[in-house]
């Protein structure tokens, strides 16, 4: 049987109306292409999801509306992105009981936590469901490092299934291989270090400029995995540039302008972000429509 966690799960994007309120209609549809392109699961309220922009009712419908749309084809994931380590268990149990399959979870948000209360936070989390979990590392943007060391003392809890890799550095995959050997499955979280973390021994991708191109995202995906190298380069090669997109602050913006302009959804996000605006837009805009005039023929 294979691991719930492997291959593609795309980081899906929360739809809003011009209003800031729930377009959960228009997420559907897009998840429902998502499914068709041949994905392996879904990631609903990561942060493409703006998660910390939902209220706490407005996360349940998000992950209700998905766990309806996949109807069971494919797995459904929450991310856990809280304030407090009681509030990422009061999640948890919602996102267990309206039907979600597994759990992402970030540190605590603000709070710059040390290794001893990390471990804390997630054996908290863990305790709240049966559900299997993704550990999310992404420095980078939150600040706080879930290093090798600290997985390995995770370990003992069965749970603890797999990692998110955003440390953007992909020697970081190596390293979890060497100290742990294949005790998790390592998902890449970067968009444009994934073809490295792949050779490197990674098994999933959670994917988020592929949430525009998702048979690209798929096709790649897939042949690395079949160690179809000078093929995958070449895919690789065109999609660099656009998914150069996730990296930086205003990857949400970014990313859902994309999906605007392939016409899987609305480039409307929630305060305090705004849409891309001026040069950043357009050059934004320039990257992805000379994307799209040279989409590969699949």
């Amino acid at each position: 049987m294979s691991p719930l966690f492997y291959g593609v799960y795309p980081a899906a994007t929360t739809q809003f109306h011009d209003d800031l309120s729930l377009d959960l209609d228009s997420t559907k549809r897009h998840l429902e292409v998502l499914i068709e392109a041949g994905v392996q699961g879904l990631v609903m309220l990561g942060s493409l999801g703006e998660n910390n922009m939902l209220d706490p009712d407005e996360k349940i419908a998000v992950l209700r509306a998905a766990v309806e749309v996949s109807n069971g084809r494919v797995p459904v994931v929450s991310g856990v992105s809280e304030f407090s380590t009681a509030q990422a268990s009061r999640h948890a149990e919602a996102a267990a009981k309206v039907g979600c399959k597994g759990l992402m979870v970030l540190p605590a948000m603000v709070y710059p936590a040390d290794d001893r209360e990390v471990i804390a936070h997630y054996r908290s989390v863990a305790k709240a469901t049966d559900l299997p979990i993704i550990v999310y590392n992404n420095p980078v943007a939150y600040k706080i490092d879930v290093t090798p060391a600290m997985l390995e003392e995770l370990a003992d809890d069965p749970k603890f299934q797999a990692t998110k890799e955003s440390s953007a550095d992909p020697r970081r995959v190596t390293d979890l291989i060497n100290r742990l050997g294949d005790r998790y499955v390592i998902m890449g979280g970067v968009d444009d270090l994934i073809l490295e973390c792949a050779l490197l021994g990674a098994k999933g991708w959670i994917a988020g400029v592929g949430l525009a191109f998702p048979r690209e995202n798929q096709r790649l995906w897939d042949l690395a995995m079949a160690g179809r190298w000078a093929e995958a380069v070449e895919l690789y090669r065109w999609f660099t540039p656009l998914l150069h997109l996730d990296i930086g602050p205003k990857f949400v913006q970014k990313i859902k302008l994309c999906l605007q302009e392939v016409g899987l959804g609305k480039e409307t996000v929630r305060p305090p972000r705004l849409n891309l605006s001026g040069a950043e837009r357009e050059e934004t805009l320039r990257v992805i429509r000379e994307g799209i005039a040279n989409r590969p023929v699949l």
